[in-house]
């Protein structure tokens, strides 16, 4: 019989996997929380219309990438592919707008996109993520830039370079549009049929296309970044020099574009040379009228969403200490069902008074089980014997004694040496 694998673009987080990512949950608490971010979590799946809506009907996400489905009463839902939307969509349903501003967020999660899969890329695939909504200010996309910098770091990601622009305000694409549009028609023979079908749709995608004939073409296409408005070159200005000040490299990129239609002003990407030609670790940009957008009142926000997975792909092996064991209880005669008990209840015990207690389950002999608890780094073995007394044996000394039931417990806790 054939085994059974797991489906194409997924994968099985393994313990030592869990253990790495428990590392970098880890730091996004700390260098996140420390920055006066709290976790939030949203639904797995969302209502179709809230991602259409949000992230925009002309991006690949939603009319390639999605998964749909009919929850049996007529409603589409959707298996989230972002985060953004569902935190904004949270913010307004649950009236957080009443809260001291910004109300900043961090995320860590899993989301779903029927993409190709490749190293770093699956159709499922784990996110973490920070927002802040209600600040408009340069300092608030300096900051989110800086944490995003600082936990790459933390977590040891090699070669990371960020491209930073702007993508101006909602009212100044609309002139650069109809110029982008223009340059795209009067070249649309040299254009891959992709982006032909989309000129009308979202000419700016261009800028994003992988076919080469159309990125030679694109080299010489009216820029966005040189037809800024006074105001948003002003708030473009500032955010680079903060992270100036803060000791950030970047470099500007006029073709950044990124697949979301909900950015505005700032737009960043953070790419490692350690992943190859999938390079983009995450990233992220302003987005001041999605909250609008979505029924809430106008409000402005930014942030960012980097994959887990290439982030520890990219990164530093991270030094993992193995779990403490404290106690590992060995009953003898494992056949003698009350000796049984009281093992399990030396266990249980044990745990309550805050060891790391284990109980042998393989029925070990006792040999074995004293060369079980050396692999498995136990401090103490406990062997039950019978129903008054057990043997306590320190690993490190080796040095064993006798002692009643009860003591077993006490002694752990004081760490006194045996003798």
């Amino acid at each position: 019989m054939a085994i059974i694998q797991a489906a194409k673009g997924t994968y099985d987080v393994l313990p030592r996997d869990a253990e790495r990512r428990g590392i970098l949950e880890s730091q996004v608490n700390r260098i996140f929380g420390g920055a006066g971010y709290r976790r939030i979590e949203t639904p797995v799946f969302e209502s179709t219309e809230l991602f259409a809506r949000g992230v925009g009907a002309s991006t690949d996400i939603v009319q390639k990438e999605m998964y749909s489905f009919d929850d049996g009463g007529g409603r589409s839902l959707t298996l989230r592919p972002e985060g953004t939307a569902p935190i904004c969509r949270a913010y307004v349903e649950h009236g957080m707008h009443k809260l001291p501003l910004p109300v900043k967020f961090w995320y860590f999660g899993s989301f779903f996109r029927a993409e190709q899969p490749q190293k770093g890329r699956y159709r499922q695939f784990w996110q973490v993520g920070a927002e802040a909504i209600g600040a408009g200010a340069p300092e608030t996309d300096a900051e989110v830039i800086v944490l995003l910098a600082e936990l790459l770091d933390a977590m040891g990601v090699k070669g990371t370079r960020l491209r930073l622009a702007s993508l101006a305000t909602p009212e100044t694409r609309v002139e650069y549009r109809d110029e982008l549009t223009a340059y795209l028609r009067a070249h649309e023979s040299e254009l891959s049929p992709e982006v032909r079908a989309r000129i009308d749709l979202n000419p700016m995608r261009a800028f994003d296309s992988s076919d080469r004939a159309t990125q030679a073409l694109m080299a010489d296409a009216p820029k966005l970044l040189d037809r800024l408005g006074p105001d948003d070159a002003l708030h473009f200005e500032q955010v680079r020099r903060l992270l100036d000040a803060a000791g950030i490299r970047y470099e500007l990129d006029p073709t950044l574009v990124r697949g979301l239609d909900y950015y505005t002003r700032t737009l960043f990407e953070f790419t490692s040379d350690a992943l190859g030609a999938q390079s983009g670790v995450g990233g992220g940009g302003r987005y001041d009228r999605l909250i609008e957008q979505l029924g809430g009142e106008p409000t402005p926000g930014i942030g960012f969403a980097a994959g887990v997975e290439r982030i520890l792909l990219a990164g530093a092996e991270q030094p993992i200490a193995p779990d403490p064991v404290d106690l590992l209880v060995v009953v003898a005669d494992r056949e003698n069902r009350d000796h049984t008990v009281v093992g399990f209840e030396l266990t249980r015990e044990a745990r309550q008074a805050g060891l790391a207690a284990q109980l042998e389950l393989m029925g070990r002999s006792l040999k074995s089980a004293l060369k079980h608890a050396d692999r498995i780094h136990a401090r103490y073995v406990a062997i039950v014997k019978d129903q008054e007394t057990a043997t306590l044996k320190e690993m490190d000394s080796g040095q064993q004694h006798e002692l009643e039931m009860a003591g077993v417990i006490a002694t752990i806790l004081r760490g006194s040496r045996l003798v």
